[in-house]
This record gives C-alpha cells, structure tokens and sequence, in this order.
C-alpha cells in the first residue's frame, strides 16, 4: 500500500471508524415478527435466530441474503518467537502460506466444502514470498517484544490499513459474507499479551499452549509475556498503544478487516483466539463494530473464552479445535446461511395450518 505517513494513516482509520453505525433496529423487529410466526416455539432455534436478525440489521433489509463468501486469512511472523514460545520454528510460516496457496491446508479443505475462497495476505512474514500471493508486507515480522515494541505505531496503522483495504477490495467484488483467519507461528504470545491487557487478566489465566508446547514451554512464554508487559509498559485504555508494543502484523491487519466489514456493513466471522485478540483491538478501536462479528467456535486456548466475553459473544461450536487459519469460522459459515434458509424457506403457521398454541 501507498506509504504514508503516521498522521496521514491515522486520519484513516478514524475516518474509517465513524462509517460504523448500529444495526437498523426496523428490520430486526420485522424479521422477529416474521420468525415468531414460523411453525415453531418462539425462539426455540436459538443462535439461529438471532443470526438471522442480525444480517438483516447489518445489511439493513427484512430479507437479508448471502451472495458470495471469502476467508480473509492474514500472515505474519513474530519476534518473540526468540524466547523459545512456540513448538515450531519459525521456517514453517512460509511452509503453510505456500501449502495453503496450493489448496491443501485444513482451510483450504472446509472452505472448499463451505463454498467459500481463501484470500491469503503476507502482511509481515520474516520471508520473502513468491508466487501468487497477495503481497502488503509492511515489515519482515514484528521486533521480539521482550526487548521493546513490537512494531513501530505507524506499522501498527499501516497493517491495520492493508486489513481494511483487503476487505473493501473484497466488498467491491460482491464477497458479503467474510471469515477472519491467520498464520504465523508463535502468535499466540502476542494474542495472548492483548486479551491479559484488554480484559484485565492474569498471564496465567489467559496463556495456553499454543502449537502444543510442553510444561518448560509455557513457563517461557507466560516469562516472555510478563517481560514485555513490563518493558513496554502497553496503556490497556489505548488500543493502538498495546496492539503497536505487543501485537502483531497479522493481529492488526484483522482488527483492520473487521473495522471495514463494519463500516461497510458486512457480517464477518470471528476464528478463534488470535482473531478474537484482533476482534478486541477493533472492539476498542469501534465499540460498534461488534455488532457486526459473529462468533465461530471455543477454542481449546484457555483465554480464547475470557476474550470471547469480553465482547459479549457465545460461541456456536465447541469442537476442541486449535487450529487457527480460518477454520471454526468457515464451519460457522454453514450456521449463517442456515438461519437465512430458515427465515426463507420455512412455513409459517397460517401456510400450514398449523395452530399457534406450540
């Protein structure tokens, strides 16, 4: 993207963030009336009927609809991978962003069968890429943040940005339906830092094992976060302010993508914990935009919850999954469009013959 300055970036995205308004509150009450008159008891399809009423919010319609969907999947690599905090090195970046653009990754698997596209986006990998990528590095990885920033503020606006420009590029193309996802080895360390600092809790409660370090592992990562917590000194009150001292590239680049599909109206679902670190950063940024997230699935990270709470959403799938790259949300696309059929296709009482007393 155009390298512009700080200031410049930060105009922006406070411009970007005062498109996002509520959801219209006139078609969530004519889809509640059309759904209280299906043959059911009223509010027995649960999730499922909530989501119906909030794409119709969010598109501003009574017959909400989805016409084209895409995972926008972001990569990034991280300093603090130095520490010790992850079971794989970090050559295996590169590894899977080649695997994915081959097709043959576990998002690529559920979103072929979810009828969806995988857009992946080298934000920040410590690589060099080739082939058909789409190419917005903004650095090579994030600085070890044990020993200061991870990015600089105006590469924390810049990633942001190429998040919110991959998404309105996508918008453009008739995509309004969108699913977060990322890669990067050891980015459960800065997710981590993020939802101890924006929910106010303990390292302990909030740090998992990742990729699956062992005892002596996590020992080091709850150190390395602990570290850079006291080194850097992150405002908890300022978004920005923690995203640039213990983010990282990819985190930024989906606080980004959800900032856009806000402002422009556009349901996106929420993977699991690095992408709901992401969501938070833009719940602080827009506290409007949560409006617009959907949730996916609980993660087996142990502070994915606490940060799920934080922006007041439940999860619709518990499948002891810790995958990253996509994948709860490109099953949870299936519920989505669910609840529209649902609000389409199913009978209401007076089509059936049905007597309301259910």
């Amino acid at each position: 993207m155009e390298n512009l300055t700080e200031a410049k970036l930060y105009a922006q995205l406070q411009e970007l963030i005062a498109r996002i308004t509520d959801l219209d509150e006139k078609s969530m009450t004519q889809i509640q009336e059309r759904l209280d008159s299906l043959t059911k008891p009223q509010g027995s399809l649960g999730q499922l009927e909530h989501f119906a009423k909030q794409l119709g919010g969010i598109q501003r319609t009574s017959r909400p609809n989805i016409q084209k969907k895409a995972v926008l999947l972001m990569a990034g690599d991280h300093g603090v991978v130095e520490e010790g905090v992850s079971a794989f090195p970090q050559e295996v970046t590169p590894q899977m962003a080649y695997n994915i653009m081959a097709g043959g990754a576990g998002i690529n698997v559920l979103a072929r069968q979810a009828k969806a596209e995988v857009f992946l986006t080298d934000v920040g990998v410590a690589f060099p890429l080739d082939g058909n990528i789409n190419h917005q590095r903004v650095a090579n990885g994030t600085q070890n943040m044990t020993k200061g920033p991870a990015m600089t503020r105006q590469e924390a606006l810049q990633a942001l940005m190429v998040g919110a420009d991959i998404a309105d590029e996508k918008i453009h193309a008739g995509y309004n339906l969108f699913a977060t996802g990322e890669l990067g080895i050891g980015n459960t360390t800065p997710s981590s830092a993020i939802v101890a600092l924006l929910t106010d809790s303990s390292i302990e409660e909030v740090v998992g094992r990742g990729t699956g370090i062992d005892d002596a592992g996590l020992l080091k990562k709850r150190s390395a976060i602990e570290k850079a917590i006291e080194v850097n000194k992150p405002d908890k009150d300022d978004a920005l302010d923690v995203l640039t001292k213990v983010g990282g590239l990819e985190i930024a680049a989906i606080a980004g993508s959800i900032l856009q599909a806000a402002a422009s109206r556009v349901p996106i679902v929420i993977d699991g914990f690095i992408s709901t670190a992401g969501a938070l950063i833009a719940a602080k940024l827009a506290p409007k935009s949560t409006a617009f997230m959907i949730p996916s699935h609980g993660s087996v990270e142990i502070g994915h919850r606490k940060a799920l709470a934080a922006l007041d959403l439940e999860p619709v799938l518990n499948l002891n999954m810790r995958l990253g790259e996509g994948t709860g949300a490109a099953l949870t696309f299936y519920f989505v469009e669910a609840a529209l059929h649902i609000l389409e296709e199913m009978a209401t009482f007076a089509d059936a013959g049905v007597c309301e007393q259910l």
